[in-house]
């Protein structure tokens, strides 16, 4: 990732307070058991949970996916909050990596690029530089589990995007590994709901095109599966861990 800045700063927020593309820092997680030390042979799974949520609730798909995994789960450093008289109220574990729930254009370049550099500054500074990691993410987390690889393309094993949408990159320095990540080949796993209500299906396209064009790409689409995830998503986000000999290792 380029040393130059981590941040592009944009205009004011009117949905979560402050800019887009305010500088971000990661300061709380869930670890997996044993610090995340107990399978060093094997792939970290980073886990980002989308808007509204936190480091808690991502962490059960790793039960369905990759149980024998270590895992930790970052929790957004955006709270989202909400009228209370004259003033706003904090939301209790409701946080956010935009300041908006989906934000679009410049907002959206910018937003992403924030907390994707806030993220791989904590990767680089908690996980081994030596150790596999595989990115996973739904929604917000699902653009940042792929803006990972946007933003430093050798560092990351593969990514799984669960209902995720894309930065455009109107901004051309919000996505600087982009060439770079052509060129690589990194599989990624892109799942979606095809009655999905909160991300048109244009932007859902658009991800998929993206990603054909970048990636090593596996997508699947779930007929009646909204703004979710699901058990039939699981079991193809497993054959395809096996079939990119992604979740085994020596423990």
């Amino acid at each position: 990732m380029s040393e130059r800045h981590d941040c592009l700063p944009g205009r004011a927020s009117s949905v979560v307070p402050g800019v887009f593309g305010d500088r971000l820092e990661v300061s709380h997680q869930r670890w997996s058991r044993g610090g995340g030390r107990s399978a060093p042979g094997r792939p970290l799974f980073l886990c980002l949970h989308g808007w509204g949520s936190n480091e808690d609730d991502i962490t059960d798909i790793m039960r369905y996916i990759a149980p024998y995994n270590d895992y930790v789960a970052l929790r957004a450093p955006l709270t989202l909050q909400e009228p209370q008289g004259d003033a706003l109220r904090r939301v209790a574990g409701a946080y956010s990596w935009f300041h908006d729930a989906v934000p679009v254009g410049e907002d959206l370049d910018r937003d992403a690029f924030a907390a994707a550099c806030a993220i791989d500054r904590w990767v680089a500074d908690h996980v081994a530089a030596d150790r596999d990691v595989v990115t996973l993410g739904f929604s917000q987390g699902g653009l940042l589990a792929v803006h990972l690889l946007r933003i430093n393309a050798s560092r990351y094993r593969a990514a799984i995007s669960l209902s995720g949408f894309l930065a455009p990159r109107i901004i051309k320095e919000s996505a600087p590994d982009d060439d770079l990540l052509a060129e690589r080949n990194t599989p990624v796993f892109f799942g979606y709901g095809l009655a999905d209500t909160v991300i048109p299906r244009y932007e859902i396209y658009a991800m998929s095109a993206w990603l054909d064009e970048h990636t090593w790409l596996t997508s699947h689409g779930y007929p009646r599966l909204d703004h979710s995830v699901s058990l039939e998503e699981f079991a193809d986000i497993r054959q395809w861990l096996v079939m990119n000999d992604i979740s085994s290792g020596v423990i």
